[in-house]
């Protein structure tokens, strides 16, 4: 049960400066979106109770125009002019609206001061509207530096003409040049990676596989002068249309550094905004996500991989050492550049990266995510509303309360008790307020903690259950306990 606290809307100018500094970022979808469910149309009625909650920011997911047209989630990209406008791939609506949704979605979030971020996807193209006899060879899909098969024709889904558009926004058409491999032969019907004749991978991409150039799809050569030249067209057109915030990279660790390196300072110049970017580079190892901040000139900031797999590793194991949680973590070693995260739409269950931080953890996630001095947080939408198809319960209430202690508490100094391998805690404090925080993955316990000498004599109430109080002595210290395999926030009663 939790404690009540009384929620003050509190919205002066000097608030909202302290707010966009302790933001927090929702992403406003998970997978297992339904069409009929109408997202763009059922986020603009949540766009003031998601202000209230007190998120800053929203993630909206891809809007254009899929392969698979009001089922696709958007990630594998048709046509980017599409945002549910033309007919094309079975219907108008993409899977959450039409154009106009989208953009009274984007409008009704901004009306209530929340900065909206469109998912870009510039990695791969699909369902293309014609096919195209091209000279390849095959290479070793688990090294695709190594080719394994001399040339050979094969038939390829690289012609994309889009006639359901009929050139509107833009006349050009895609060919197979303009794309350096694909994973399938129409003539053979063969499932293997085919590198073009006279192409070769794109570099400062991740190492996995040789080269992780390719994913997916008919993949972008970001060599190829007019590929570049069009998708940043495509950017320009978009960012003019839609007056968006920010923006969510995908799969950046399949596309070279160097293209967004040379981009994004180019478009927060033409559209003179901050334009606040960031990218989904998918690796557990923090030391790749750090070479590609190095490689990117630190033009945008990253999803803290290694950090969700932190969790998923301490919510699995009780012998997990959480005094070493955010060791080796994008937001320890890069705390401007991290955006940290509990789960997003692919680490749900059922999907190819599915890590899903189990209900009895997700409360300590997402403390050591919004109520932390450094990262930016992100809220899963699954989470926050539930999933029903994965039976994923909504965490609403408890997310709630810890959106109100960030907002209100989550300030000043920040002293960590890290210091037991099952049993952790820090306090923020000024000379104002202040808070406790404490969790464990196995045994309970008591710690003792400083929340600051003008506190002396007062008593500290646990926000989740409001019956442990905890007297605060002379020297500003207090001796917080926690439950067996479970969290703890205390504020002052």
């Amino acid at each position: 049960m939790f404690h009540k606290i009384e929620i003050i809307m509190m919205y002066n100018s000097n608030y909202e400066v302290k707010k966009m500094e302790n933001g927090v970022l929702l992403q406003g979808f998970h997978w297992y979106i339904k069409p009929e469910e109408k997202l763009w149309k059922q986020l603009k009625e949540k766009a003031k109770s998601y202000k209230e909650m007190g998120f800053s920011a929203i993630w909206l997911p891809p809007a254009y125009k899929g392969v698979g047209g009001i089922h696709d989630n958007g990630y594998g990209v048709y046509d980017l002019y599409d945002l549910g406008e033309f007919n094309q791939k079975g219907s108008i609506e993409t899977k959450y609206g039409t154009k106009d949704d989208y953009l009274d979605c984007i409008q009704a979030f901004q009306k209530n001061k929340i900065d909206v971020y469109g998912d870009i996807v510039l990695n791969h193209k699909m369902g293309a509207d014609g096919t195209e006899i091209v000279n390849a060879k095959e290479v070793n899909r688990h090294n695709t530096n190594e080719i394994i098969s001399g040339d050979e024709q094969i038939e390829v889904d690289t012609l994309f003409t889009f006639p359901g558009r009929n050139k509107k926004y833009s006349d050009f058409i895609w060919h197979w040049y303009h794309f350096d491999g694909i994973d399938y032969d129409e003539k053979t019907h063969r499932n293997t990676i085919f590198l073009f004749d006279h192409k070769s991978w794109d570099q400062e991409v991740d190492d996995e596989n040789g080269n992780y150039d390719y994913l997916m799809g008919a993949d972008l050569d970001f060599s190829n002068d007019e590929t570049v030249q069009e998708v940043t067209s495509w950017l320009h057109w978009y960012l003019n249309l839609t007056h968006i915030n920010g923006l969510r990279l995908d799969a950046v660790k399949h596309i070279p550094a160097y293209f967004y390196k040379d981009l994004l300072p180019k478009i927060r110049h033409d559209f003179n905004e901050e334009m606040f970017t960031v990218g989904e580079y998918w690796h557990g190892d923090v030391y790749h996500l750090e070479n590609y901040l190095k490689e990117v000139n630190f033009e945008m900031s990253l999803f803290d991989v290694p950090l969700h797999y932190h969790f998923y590793d301490a919510s699995h194991n009780e012998n997990y050492d959480l005094s070493h949680i955010f060791d080796q973590t994008l937001v320890s070693m890069y705390p401007f550049n991290a955006v940290t995260f509990v789960d997003n739409h692919d680490t749900e269950p059922s999907q190819a990266l599915a890590s899903f931080i189990p209900d009895w953890f997700k409360g300590h996630a997402y403390c050591l995510t919004l109520l932390r001095k450094d990262g930016y947080p992100c809220v899963f939408y699954g989470d926050l509303e539930g999933i029903d198809y994965e039976n994923v319960s909504s965490k609403k209430e408890m997310l709630q309360q810890l959106l109100f202690l960030r907002k209100h508490y989550n300030e000043g100094t920040q002293v960590d008790y890290f210091d037991h391998p099952c049993l952790i805690g820090w306090t923020r404090h000024t000379e104002t307020k202040s808070m406790a925080i404490m969790m464990t993955n196995s045994n309970g316990g008591i710690k003792s903690m400083y929340v600051g000498k003008e506190y002396r004599h007062c008593y500290y109430v646990n926000v989740f259950n409001g019956y442990q109080r905890v007297l605060i002595n002379e020297d500003g210290y207090g001796d917080f306990y926690c439950e067996d395999k479970n969290f703890a926030v205390y504020i002052k009663e």
